[in-house]
C-alpha cells in the first residue's frame, strides 16, 4: 500500500487555510490519548476484576501480562518498518480497528475461556486456557494500544515540524498529560456504573472504532507528501532561518543508530521508565493499601501528577529547541531518583508529595524524550524503525514491571524492594548520560 496515495482524499491538505500540521498535532495527540485502553493505566483499573472472572492470582496475572507484552515487543521493530512504508494513516487505520477487536475480546475473556473448557471438557487445566486467552489478549492490547497506535501517532505529530518540534510536542504533552491522568478516575467510573465488560465495550466503540474513521479521513503522514514542507515553511525560508539547526545532517539507519551511544543511554532511560511506571500503575491499588492509603487516594495521585506534567512539559518542549537534549535527559533521570526513592519511602506525608513530584517531573518529559529526540538525533528517513525499536525495547521492558512488584511483595514483603533495585539503574544511566550528546552535532561540525 502506498503511503502517498488518496492523500487529496477527502480533502487537499495543501489547501488548508492553516498550516495543516497543526490539526496534524490535534489528531496525533489524540492517537495517544486513545492509546491508554493499551497502556498499563488503563489496564490497572481492570486488573482485580480480571482476576476475579477468570480464577487467577495476581502473581499469575501479572505473568500472562509479561507474556503478552514480551511477545508484542518482538513485533514492533517490525512494525515500526510498516510504518516507513506504509505511513500513520493507512497503518493507523488497521491498528484502530484491530484495538476496537481486542477490547471487545477483553470484554468477554472469561466466558470464552470458560465455554472453551466446557467444550474440549478440559477440567483440571482450566487454568492454562484461561492463562493462555487472557495472555493472547495481553500481546493484542500492548500490540495495538500501547505500541503501534502510539509509535504512530507521535511521530506522525514530529515530522511535520523542525523548528517548533519541541514546542508542538510540549503543546501535545498538555493535553496527554491530563488525559492520562483522568482516565483511571474515568475507566472505574464505568467499571463501578456499568461493569468492568461493557467499560471495554464503550471503549471499544469509541477508541477503536470509532477513531478510525476520524484516522483514515484526517491522518497524513509527510508533509512533503502533501505538497507541504515542515513548519509550513517554503525549503527557501527554513534554509534562511538560523534556528534550521536542528535538521538532521544525516539520515541515519536502525543499525547506524543502534551503534551511538547515545541511543542506548535514551532506550535504558526510557525503557526503564516503562518497567518502574507499569510495575506502579498495574499495582497501585496494593501499593497505596500497603502504605494505609484507600483506593481513592491511589487513583487521585494522577491528578495533582498531571498538574505538575502540563508545566513541565511545556517548558521541556520548549527547551528542547534551545537547550542540548542531554540536559533535559539528566533531569528526567533525576525525577525518576526523586519518584523511587519516595516510592520505597511511601506513606502518607512527605514521601506522597515528593511521589507526585517526581512522577510529574518524568512525566512531562518522557514525551519530549521519547518523541523530540529521534528525529532530533537520527533524522526522519527511518523514523519508523528507530522509533519502531525504542518502542520494542520500552514495551519489552514495561512488560517485567508487573511481576517484578508483584514478586517483590509476594515474596519480600513490600514493594521498596523492587523501587530500590530501579534505582540503582537509573543512578549507573545518570552518569552514562553525562556523554549522551546529539550525534548530528559531531557531524555538522
Amino acid at each position: 500500500m502506498n503511503k502517498m496515495r488518496h492523500n487529496n482524499f477527502p480533502f487537499d491538505p495543501a489547501k488548508s487555510p492553516v498550516f495543516y500540521g497543526w490539526f496534524i498535532i490535534l489528531w496525533g495527540t489524540l492517537g495517544v490519548i486513545m492509546s491508554i485502553p493499551g497502556q498499563t493505566m488503563g489496564v490497572s483499573t481492570f486488573t482485580d476484576h480480571l482476576i476475579d472472572a477468570l480464577n487467577l492470582s495476581r502473581n499469575q496475572l501479572s505473568t500472562a501480562y509479561l507474556l503478552g507484552t514480551i511477545s508484542s515487543s518482538f513485533m514492533l521493530t517490525k512494525a515500526g518498518k510498516w510504518y516507513d512504508k506504509i505511513g500513520a494513516r493507512w497503518l493507523g487505520g488497521i491498528i484502530t480497528i484491530t484495538l476496537g477487536c481486542v477490547l471487545i475480546y477483553l470484554s468477554q475473556v472469561d466466558r470464552i475461556a470458560f465455554s472453551l473448557g466446557r467444550i474440549f471438557q478440559i477440567g483440571d487445566l482450566q487454568f492454562y486456557l484461561s492463562f493462555f486467552i487472557i495472555m493472547l489478549g495481553f500481546f493484542l492490547l500492548r500490540f495495538s494500544g500501547q505500541g503501534v497506535l502510539t509509535m504512530l501517532s507521535r511521530n506522525m505529530m514530529m515530522k511535520w515540524f523542525d523548528r517548533k518540534r519541541g514546542l508542538v510536542n510540549g503543546i501535545s504533552s498538555v493535553f496527554v498529560s491530563v488525559g492520562f491522568a483522568i482516565s483511571p478516575l474515568v475507566f472505574d467510573y464505568f467499571i463501578e456504573t456499568y461493569s468492568w465488560r461493557w467499560a471495554w465495550i464503550f471503549l471499544a466503540l469509541i477508541a477503536g472504532f470509532g477513531f478510525s474513521l476520524v484516522v483514515l479521513i484526517f491522518f497524513r503522514d509527510n508533509p512533503e507528501d502533501c505538497g507541504l514542507e515542515p513548519d509550513g515553511e517554503s525549503v527557501e525560508q527554513a534554509e534562511r532561518r538560523s534556528k534550521i539547526k536542528h535538521k538532521a545532517v544525516k539520515q541515519f539507519t536502525l543499525k547506524e543508530a543502534q551503534r551511538s551511544f547515545p541511543f542506548w543511554v535514551l532506550v535504558i532511560a526510557l525503557s526503564m521508565q516503562a518497567l518502574y511506571i507499569t510495575g506502579f500503575t498495574f499495582n497501585i491499588v496494593s501499593i497505596f493499601e500497603s502504605a494505609s492509603m484507600d483506593k481513592t487516594i491511589a487513583l487521585a495521585v494522577f491528578v495533582p501528577t498531571s498538574v505538575i506534567s502540563v508545566f513541565i512539559s511545556l517548558a521541556g518542549g520548549w527547551l528542547s529547541d534551545h537547550i542540548k537534549m542531554k540536559y533535559l535527559l539528566l533531569v528526567f533521570l533525576v525525577g525518576q531518583m526523586i519518584s523511587m526513592v519516595s516510592l520505597a519511602l511511601l506513606s502518607p506525608g512527605v514521601p506522597y508529595v515528593f511521589l507526585i513530584i517526581g512522577n510529574g517531573i518524568v512525566g512531562g518529559l518522557f514525551s519530549v524524550l521519547s518523541s523530540v529526540v529521534w528525529p532530533r538525533f537520527y533524522g526522519r528517513q527511518h523514523l519508523g524503525a528507530i522509533s519502531g525499536f525504542a518502542m520494542s525495547a520500552l514495551v519489552f521492558f514495561s512488560a517485567l514491571g508487573p511481576l517484578m512488584f508483584s514478586f517483590s511483595f509476594t515474596r519480600l514483603g513490600g514493594y521498596s524492594w523492587a523501587a530500590y533495585i530501579c534505582l540503582f539503574i537509573v543512578v549507573v544511566n545518570f552518569f552514562a548520560a553525562l556523554k549522551a550528546d546529539n550525534p548530528q552535532e559531531k557531524l555538522s561540525a
